[in-house]
């Protein structure tokens, strides 16, 4: 038994380990051309887009020619997952802080540009090499902190679960606006209308929150200060941690 033996077919596929040579002619396709035409469709139409019937149709195939180099839609999932975050950033910070700071950004980034990679199912860790990848350059971040690996990869998924979850909820905020308006409008509404509900005998704190005009003038970027705002929260306590 050779060692390709014991790694199943969808993870040498995610790899780029080419399955064994056959005879006749060349193929039409093959797993990149596939992916990256999965990737295009959901960056046009989000990830509700990207079926295999569509995937088949733009690269001009039949849908079961394409089980011959992807074995599901959810390996088609996780192989657009990997291609689309593409490769991590080259970490110039000379401290850890910086570092991982410099790090969440980029991933930011990423999800703002391409919104549908953060909808994609987390069936378990990323196997794919671009997320080892970003796993590699934290790793190599926290290097002289002290942690063990089970706090380095604790640190790396809280960092992460915090990145996603701040670009679904600015994805759910938008789509939830009125056309024309944008979240300083929102905000705005929000806490005009609730100053005039919220009972002040009843809830004293959020009536003098509401009260108070701090949805009146949000920041021109609030998304932005938010994101900073919380990883910074969880900064300290790594610190806390490496301490």
């Amino acid at each position: 038994m050779t060692s390709e033996d014991v790694v199943p077919a969808e993870l040498r596929r995610l790899w780029g380990r080419s399955e064994p040579a056959r005879l006749g002619r060349p193929a039409e396709l093959d797993v990149e051309r596939v992916v990256a035409a999965a990737v295009a469709l959901a960056d046009r139409d989000g990830l509700a887009g990207v079926t295999l019937p569509k995937v088949a149709k733009a690269l001009g195939f039949t849908s079961m020619s394409l089980y011959r180099y992807v074995g599901s839609k959810d390996e088609l999932l996780v192989l657009m997952g990997d291609a689309a975050l593409g490769d991590p950033p080259e970490i110039g910070a000379t401290s850890w802080r910086a570092g991982l700071r410099e790090w969440a950004r980029a991933q930011w980034e990423v999800c703002r540009r391409r919104p549908w990679l953060a909808r994609l199912p987390l069936p378990g860790p990323p196997p794919g090499p671009h997320h080892v990848a970003w796993m590699e350059v934290a790793l190599r971040v926290l290097r002289g902190t002290g942690l063990g690996w089970a706090e380095k990869l604790g640190v790396l998924g809280l960092i992460g679960g915090y990145v996603r979850q701040n670009s679904l909820q600015a994805q759910d905020f938008a789509t939830a606006r009125a056309e024309g308006q944008d979240q300083a409008d929102v905000e705005r509404d929000y806490g005009r209308a609730l100053s005039r509900l919220v009972d002040p005998d009843r809830f004293p704190e959020a009536a003098e929150l509401f009260a108070s005009g701090v949805f009146e003038d949000p920041p021109p970027d609030g998304a932005d200060d938010e994101f900073t705002f919380g990883l910074e929260l969880i900064l300290d306590g790594v610190a806390a941690a490496v301490r």
